[in-house]
């Protein structure tokens, strides 16, 4: 499968399409997300936090690197920004191959350490409002999921 392209016009619709994927994801699976700063890589966060029903507020795990969520299942939400030129390996593997799912911002600063079977996003900002996903599914897993996605957001 191709990339596949989704565009947003708002905050709450990023959110709404990582609340619809929340509920096809399963233990050990890792999301990782890429865009400039502010463009909204921790608002799609807080739609899988939404659809895994965590009750907890969703902050950017900037200066702590990792923090974890429960909810139907945990989520790990990482922030690999202050890992760029670092060597030091935080336990990853303990997240991408845990009882969670892992979500890494930045995760292009620790590719070495991630997993190869994974759904890679990429938010571009278009304007003030508008964001264009990428969405990049690596395994027939993640490749189902954005399929259902393309049935769901279809134009």
């Amino acid at each position: 499968m191709k990339m596949y392209e989704l565009t947003t016009n708002s905050e709450e619709a990023t959110r709404e399409i990582a609340k619809f994927i929340a509920p096809h994801l399963n233990r050990g699976d890792v999301i990782t997300l890429e865009g400039e700063l502010g463009v909204g890589k921790t608002v799609f966060v807080k739609g899988l936090a939404e659809g895994l029903e965590i009750k907890r507020a969703v902050t950017s795990p900037t200066f702590t690197i990792v923090k974890e969520y429960k909810g139907k299942l945990p989520l790990y939400h990482m922030d690999a920004y202050r890992l760029e030129h670092s060597d030091e390996d935080i336990g990853f593997d303990e997240y991408f191959y845990g009882d969670g799912i892992s979500v890494v911002e930045w995760a292009s600063f620790i590719e070495e350490y991630l997993p190869e079977k994974r759904l890679m996003i990429h938010i571009n900002r278009i304007d003030s409002t508008n964001r264009l996903l990428r969405f990049n599914p690596v395994g027939e897993h993640f490749k189902t999921i954005v399929k259902q996605i393309e049935k769901r957001y279809k134009k």
